[in-house]
């Protein structure tokens, strides 16, 4: 922080340091290896099986991976090739108008390869379909990038299954047809009628596809330009497949320090506000984080295919994107904007003011992604929100490789495996569609992040503290952490020293992705009692950033914009071809990562540091109980399987342990949620599910609740924000729903209606209540818990309209009840005159007078660090 003397102690783990790297500066590595071994490849406009552009064998799946890990090429089979494409690529960047740019790639030798052996058919299918010189470019810079199978079609009686030929492997069989390829081409006079018949070949639809694939590939040349485009994505893919086989016989240390650029280089555990320890400040940063408000805004990665989730339309049978997921009621998205409007309800209850933020979502086309989000937000009317405080922008797809040679997967003709280029695109994505222009217009000088799949990342004090100290500190980046999971898929944060080649010292919090911790030496597995990647924080991805720094790395025509790029070939890439057969090869795309932003907001000084450098430094990390900051929703339980990490069922325990937490604290006895592996086989304690207007801030929601309890197997659901909870006892199901929970909607002058905080809120106060009745049957194999689609038996369920309220004290209320009060009344239950009487149940128009406010509200107030509620009764005239 800026002044050390005001800030609170910051944390720190005993000092680790978890490897050390010296090494004397090295040159670049250089690529003057023998000839790239691969097979010449040529375009036939027809309608070439897939498989045989992709290096596969027809209708035939690959055997899963623990029997096919491809074996890594040598090295230097990479090395020429990279040769000629950085040469190309080094005469484009020097050419300044597109005219040269198009002799350039005229002149590369492969491109003069293709169309000689093609001897002008291709010139001649391609002119008949209209290209413009750009779009002639964008098909040469495939060729030269070395793609040309994804532009394949051809005669596909010419090649037979040759599945009886064991001894050949995919790539000779590949060889072979491509060879007899050239053979019949050579035989074929374009300048007869034979021609005519070809060209007709090309059909709607494979003009259709031809034509996306421009689009594709437009895209990839527009938002790589950075790297140099088409042909600068294959470099760098190729450079990066490059470094993998190298590390097999190279020094990891020199290789690491070498990519970073420096020749020393040590890792740190790094220092940590620890919100769980600093409770006073915690609370103080919080406030910090609501007061900041009006300046901050919201983005929201959801462009990721969220292939592990598997969610599928049950009526129609399409792929989702995890934005889709219904979890606890509501989708994810859903969520996310729920959890926001919480924050923006207590700071109208603070000062009395409206505060709607802008959101920016990044989508990508992955299983309509796009799609799917913009018809949600019109469905729901843009949350109340006005579509003018949303932008939402769309991330490029990138082509999968191959992990055996970096060659691009094709399913069909001109119809390449595509893959959203990770989340770290988002910066320069949003540099390139104005996104940090629409957010500076708006008045907002920093973002939290976060990402869809991750429900419980606004608990309590985390996000709003987060936000105070970046906006307070004018701190560049951000990060949210805990402790993290040994062996789980997620990156930890770092404290990075280095010693750059000029001499100087750079400090800064990182991020070590969990697909890099073979590169810099790290073990994924679990910890021992000395272990050392115990004592390295979870990243979470979930952050604050600063957006005038954020800009100025989106806006850079360097790689520095796509911050850390990595190919993560350790996967399977499924797809189906055009003859609806299977296909899973090992592959990857280019991605890069957002929180690795962070690398470009390190600290330099002359000489190397000692002690604290917190504040010192432009980056910073809060840390707090796991189940407070991270629990995701990001894969699907698999079948029999006693794993809940990252699914939704352990993501909807996570939430109950957090409402234990809290109604805990409240002198509310309620059953302790055991470890997952209580819960594999078997429903949850209780299904607790609170409204985050209630808070979010638990200081807030504990002064709503006080005493009472709620019995294993019992059900409380509460989508209320001005509610008053008194001694009250569930044994069965209670849920109470209001229509206006934050307020109430007003019609704008654009014909959108907005959600007005704090506008003829719903209200309900029960004092000395039982609830009694048989609840949710939880014998029910049809219940989803986690999606809270449930059957009950009974349950007491309480309706609020518009600004109704509920008054219950005194009172059991037993067996099957539906309290439903229509707008602009109060429903009073009490207890009979007469023990035998049972309810006293009186329904009455609210005053006039008070309508606007309600009989009753909680008036908040500022006392130092903390916040007070009061319940304020409206006088009646």
């Amino acid at each position: 922080m800026a002044n050390p003397q005001t800030s609170p102690l910051l944390h720190n783990h005993n000092h680790l340091s978890f490897f050390r790297f010296r090494a004397t500066p090295s040159p670049p590595p250089s690529f003057t290896s023998p000839h790239f071994k691969k097979p010449p490849l040529l375009f036939l406009p027809s309608s070439f099986p897939s498989q045989q552009c992709n290096h596969q064998a027809t209708r035939v799946s690959t055997v899963p991976v623990e029997y096919s890990t491809p074996t890594p090429p040598e090295s230097d089979d990479f090395s020429s090739e990279i040769d000629r494409l950085k040469s190309l690529l080094t005469k484009l960047d020097v050419s300044n108008d597109q005219r040269r740019k198009e002799a350039v790639i005229d002149s590369d030798s492969r491109v003069r390869r293709f169309f000689s052996e093609n001897r002008g058919g291709l010139s001649k299918v391609l002119g008949s379909l209209g290209l413009d010189s750009r779009e002639m470019f964008l098909v040469k810079c495939v060729i030269a990038a070395g793609q040309e199978h994804a532009l394949c079609v051809g005669y596909e009686e010419t090649f037979e299954e040759e599945e009886e030929e064991e001894e050949y492997t995919v790539r000779s069989s590949v060889k072979t047809a491509l060879y007899a390829l050239v053979e019949m081409i050579e035989r074929f006079d374009v300048n007869s009628s034979g021609y005519k018949d070809r060209s007709r070949v090309l059909d709607a639809e494979n003009v259709a596809h031809f034509r996306k694939f421009l689009t594709f590939l437009g895209e990839i040349e527009q938002f790589y330009d950075c790297i140099g485009g088409i042909i600068g994505y294959q470099v760098m893919v190729l450079e990066l497949l490059h470094q993998s086989t190298k590390k097999h016989n190279t020094n990891r240390s020199h290789l690491v320090e070498e990519s970073l650029g420096c020749q020393y280089l040590e890792m740190h555990t790094p220092s940590v506000l620890d919100l769980t320890k600093e409770k006073e400040y915690a609370s103080q940063a919080a406030l910090w984080g609501i007061e900041g408000l009006p300046d901050l805004g919201e983005i929201y990665p959801l462009g990721g295919a969220a292939d592990r989730l598997g969610l599928v339309d049950p009526e129609t049978g399409e792929c989702l994107p995890a934005a889709m997921l219904t979890h606890c009621g509501r989708t994810l998205l859903e969520g996310l904007i729920r959890d926001l409007q919480a924050r923006e309800f207590l700071y109208f209850k603070l000062y009395r003011k409206q505060c709607v933020t802008p959101v920016a979502i990044m989508t990508s086309a992955a299983k309509k992604n796009h799609e799917h989000v913009s018809s949600l937000c019109k469905r729901l009317k843009w949350f109340g929100r006005g579509e003018s405080n949303f932008q939402l922008f769309e991330q490029p797809l990138v082509p999968a490789v191959s992990a055996e040679d970096g060659q691009w997967i094709v399913s069909k003709p001109f119809v390449p495996v595509s893959k959203p280029g990770g989340h770290g695109v988002i910066w320069k994505l949003a540099y390139d569609k104005g996104v940090f222009k629409w957010f500076n217009d708006h008045g907002r000088k920093g973002a939290t992040v976060r990402q869809v799949s991750n429900v419980v990342a606004a608990t309590d004090v985390t996000l709003l503290a987060l936000a105070g100290i970046g906006l307070r500190y004018k701190k560049k980046l951000g990060f949210a952490s805990c402790k993290r999971n040994a062996g789980a898929t997620e990156g930890i944060n770092v404290l990075m020293e280095k010693k750059n080649l000029d001499g100087k010292w750079e400090y800064g919090i990182s991020c070590i992705e969990y697909t890099e911790f073979d590169k810099f030496g790290i073990s994924n597995r679990s910890p021992t009692v000395n272990g050392l990647q115990a004592d390295f924080p979870a990243n979470t991805n979930i952050l604050y950033v600063d957006l005038h720094s954020a800009e100025s790395i989106g806006s850079s025509s360097n790689v520095k914009s796509l911050p850390n790029m990595v190919l993560n070939t350790k996967k399977r890439i499924e797809y189906i071809d055009q003859y609806g057969d299977y296909h899973s090869v090992m592959g990857g795309r280019l991605e890069c990562t957002m929180q690795n932003i962070a690398d470009s907001f390190s600290n330099k000084f002359t000489s190397r540091c000692q002690g604290s450098l917190e504040d010192k430094l432009d980056t910073y990390i809060v840390y707090n109980e796991r189940r407070r900051v991270t629990s995701s929703a990001k894969k699907k339980k698999p079948h029999a399987s006693a794993a809940l990490h990252q699914t939704p069922d352990g993501a909807l325990l996570d939430i109950l342990r957090n409402a234990y937490d809290l109604l805990t604290e409240c002198d509310i006895k309620i059953p302790m949620v055991e470890p997952n592996d209580q819960y594999v086989d078997s429903p949850p304690p209780y299904l607790i599910l609170l409204h985050p207007a209630l808070g979010p801030l638990w200081e807030v929601s504990r002064q709503k609740f006080k005493g009472g309890s709620i019995s294993s197997c019992s059900e409380l659901q509460l989508e209320i924000a001005e509610f008053s909870w008194n001694n009250v006892e569930v044994d069965g199901s209670l849920v109470i729903n209001a229509e206006n929970a934050m307020g109430s909607t007003t019609i704008n002058e654009k014909g959108e209606p907005i959600l007005q905080y704090g506008l003829r809120c719903g209200k309900c106060k029960l004092h000395n209540v039982k609830v009694v009745n048989r609840g949710i049957d939880w014998n029910s194999k049809s219940n989803v818990y986690w999606r809270n689609d449930v059957n009950r038996l009974e349950t007491c369920k309480i309706i609020l309209h518009g600004n109704a309220e509920f008054e219950a004290s005194n009172v059991t209320i037993e067996g099957n009840h539906v309290f439903e009060v229509p707008d602009g009344h109060r429903l009073k239950i009490t207890r009979g005159r007469s023990p035998d009487s049972g309810l006293s149940i009186n329904l009455e128009a609210i005053e006039e007078e008070v309508r606007e406010t309600g009989s009753w509200y909680w008036n908040y107030k500022l006392n130092g660090s903390h916040i007070q509620l009061e319940q304020v009764h409206v006088s009646r005239n």
